[in-house]
C-alpha cells in the first residue's frame, strides 16, 4: 500500500472513529438519562390518564380491603412502585400514609379541598387526586399523589447531563489520543523502514562499498527511490572505476611521452657530443651523425605534433570539416599512394573496395588510413608481408578492414590498443616504430565521425582492424558499382 493511500486512509480514520465513538457514547448517555429520569425519577404516570387509572384501582383495592375491615399495608408495594405517594382519612383520622409530601403539596390539597367529590388537581407536573368513599356507613376521603417532585428531579437531571458531558468530553479525548496514536504507527512505519534502507545504504557507499544494492519489493513511493539510489551507486562505480582507468591512463601517458621524449633527445646528445668531441673526423662521418641527429630531431617533432593532436582532440577543440566522400575512393587512393613504398619495403598491399559513401573530415580520414597502415609496415616480421584491405556495405553502415599477417598481439592486448601510448614492450624498446598515439587518434577520428574502430585477430595471422561507419542514402548509385582491386 502506498502512503498516499496510508495517509488517505488515516485522515478519513481521524474523523470517523472519534465520531462513531462520541456516538455510542452519547446514545448511552441518554439511555441511560432516559431510564434513570423515567424510572428512577418516578415518571411512570406520563399523563393524566395513566394517573386516573392507577388512582381507580388504588381506590377500589381501598374499598375492597376496609369492606372486610383488612389493614391497607398491602399498598405500600403498589405506591412505591409507582412513585405515589397515599393517605386515607375516615373524618379527622388518618386510616392509612404511604409516602412523603413537600412544600408544594399543601396549595394542591388546598385546591381540591375545594372540589366537590371525585377529582384531580395537577401543578408543576405533580397530580393530587381526591376519592371519597362510603364504606360500611362510614366516610373515607382517599388522597393519591404522583408525578415529578420537581427541585428533586431538576437536580437529578442536571447531574446526569453533566456526567454525561463529561463522559461524552472522555470519549472524544480518548478517540482522539488513541486513533491517532494507531495511525501515527500505521503511517509512520511505512516511511520508517525504507528510510532506514536507505541509510544503510547511504553509509554502505559512504565506507566505499559501491558494489551496495538496495532489495527493496514494497510498490509505494520509495520503491523508485531506491531503484534511483541503485542507479546512482551504479553510475558512481563507473565514474570512479573511469577517473581510476583515467589516472592509469594518465600515469602511463606521462611514462610514455618521458620514455619516448628520452630515447631520441639522448641519441641527439650523444651524437652532437660526438660531433664536438671529435669522433666524427672525415666529411662521410660527419654527415652520417647530422643525418641521424635530423632523423631523431623529425621523431621528435612528429611525436610532439601527434601529441598536440591528440590533447586538442581529448580537449574537444580539433576542427571537423566533414563532407559527403567516397571512402572506397579514399582508400585505394592512400594504396596507390603508398604503394610503391610499402613494395620496397617488402609489403604488398591488396584492396577489394566496394564503391560508399561516408560523411568525415577527408584530411582526418587520410591520417586514418595512413597511421593503421604505417603499423602494419613498422611491425612486419616475414621479408615479404601482405596487407589486405576491404571496404562493404552491411546494411546502413559500411566496414572498411585492415588485415595483415604481421605478428599480432595477444587476445588481453586487443582491448588496449587504442589507449594512448600504449604498447606491447618489445614496441617500447623500439619508439622509432611510433609513438603509441596513432590508434588512439584514429579511435577518436572515427568516433567523431558517428562510426566505431575494433581491433581483432586476422585470418592472416596477424593484426585485423575493423572501422565502422554509417553510410549515406544511395552510396552504390554515386559509382559504378566496380570494385578497387589492388
Amino acid at each position: 500500500m502506498t502512503i498516499r493511500k496510508r495517509l488517505f486512509i488515516s485522515n478519513i480514520l481521524m474523523i470517523l472513529v472519534p465520531v462513531i465513538a462520541t456516538a455510542l457514547v452519547g446514545l448511552l448517555c441518554v439511555g441511560v438519562i432516559l431510564v434513570f429520569v423515567i424510572g428512577g425519577a418516578g415518571l411512570d404516570l406520563r399523563d393524566t390518564e395513566d394517573f386516573n387509572r392507577v388512582c381507580l384501582a388504588v381506590t377500589e383495592a381501598v374499598e375492597h380491603k376496609l369492606s372486610k375491615g383488612t389493614e391497607l399495608s398491602f399498598l405500600d408495594a403498589l405506591l412505591e412502585n409507582n412513585g405515589m405517594t397515599a393517605r386515607v382519612f375516615c373524618g379527622e383520622a388518618v386510616v392509612y400514609s404511604f409516602g412523603k409530601t413537600d412544600k408544594n403539596d399543601a396549595e394542591l390539597e388546598k385546591a381540591v379541598q375545594a372540589l366537590a367529590g371525585n377529582s384531580v388537581v395537577s401543578q408543576n407536573g405533580r397530580s393530587l387526586y381526591k376519592g371519597c368513599e362510603t364504606i360500611n356507613g362510614k366516610e373515607y376521603i382517599i388522597y393519591l399523589l404522583g408525578g415529578n417532585n420537581s427541585e428533586s428531579s431538576y437536580a437529578e437531571l442536571k447531574t446526569a447531563l453533566v456526567v454525561s458531558a463529561v463522559l461524552i468530553i472522555l470519549a472524544i479525548s480518548l478517540s482522539v489520543a488513541l486513533t491517532n496514536r494507531f495511525l501515527t504507527r500505521f503511517v509512520f512505519r511505512s516511511i520508517e523502514k525504507p528510510l532506514d534502507i536507505l541509510t544503510n545504504g547511504v553509509h554502505e557507499i559512504r565506507d566505499g562499498n559501491l558494489d551496495f544494492h538496495i532489495e527493496y519489493d514494497r510498490n509505494d513511493e520509495f520503491l523508485p527511490v531506491c531503484g534511483d539510489f541503485n542507479e546512482m551507486a551504479v553510475r558512481l562505480k563507473e565514474s570512479v572505476d573511469r577517473i581510476q582507468r583515467q589516472e592509469q591512463s594518465r600515469k602511463e601517458l606521462l611514462a610514455g611521452i618521458s620514455h619516448d621524449i628520452r630515447s631520441p633527445l639522448t641519441s641527439i646528445q650523444a651524437y652532437v657530443e660526438g660531433l664536438l668531441d671529435g669522433v666524427a673526423r672525415t666529411p662521410e662521418a660527419q654527415r652520417s651523425y647530422l643525418t641521424t641527429v635530423k632523423a631523431k630531431a623529425q621523431d621528435l617533432d612528429h611525436m610532439v605534433s601527434q601529441l598536440f593532436l591528440f590533447s586538442k582532440m581529448e580537449l574537444g577543440d580539433c576542427p571537423d570539416n566533414s563532407v559527403r566522400l567516397r571512402l572506397d575512393e579514399k582508400a585505394a587512393a592512400a594504396a596507390a599512394e603508398a604503394k610503391e613504398e610499402y613494395e620496397r619495403h617488402g609489403l604488398h598491399l591488396e584492396t577489394e573496395l566496394t564503391p560508399v559513401t561516408v560523411t568525415a573530415d577527408p584530411l582526418q580520414l587520410d591520417r586514418v588510413i595512413a597511421n593503421i597502415m604505417e603499423n602494419s609496415l613498422k611491425y612486419k616480421q616475414r621479408k615479404t608481408g601482405l596487407l589486405r584491405i576491404e571496404l562493404i556495405k552491411k546494411g546502413s553502415d559500411c566496414m572498411l578492414t585492415f588485415d595483415d599477417d604481421g605478428p599480432g598481439v595477444p587476445e588481453e592486448a586487443l582491448p588496449r590498443l587504442f589507449e594512448a601510448f600504449y604498447r606491447g614492450d618489445p614496441a617500447r624498446k623500439d619508439p622509432h616504430k611510433g609513438s603509441g598515439l596513432g590508434l588512439a587518434i584514429a579511435e577518436n577520428i572515427i568516433t567523431r565521425a558517428g562510426g566505431s574502430i575494433q581491433a581483432k585477430k586476422s585470418k592472416l595471422g596477424g593484426l585485423r582492424i575493423e572501422i565502422r561507419l554509417p553510410c549515406e542514402e544511395g552510396s552504390e548509385a554515386d559509382g559504378e558499382n566496380t570494385d578497387h582491386r589492388g
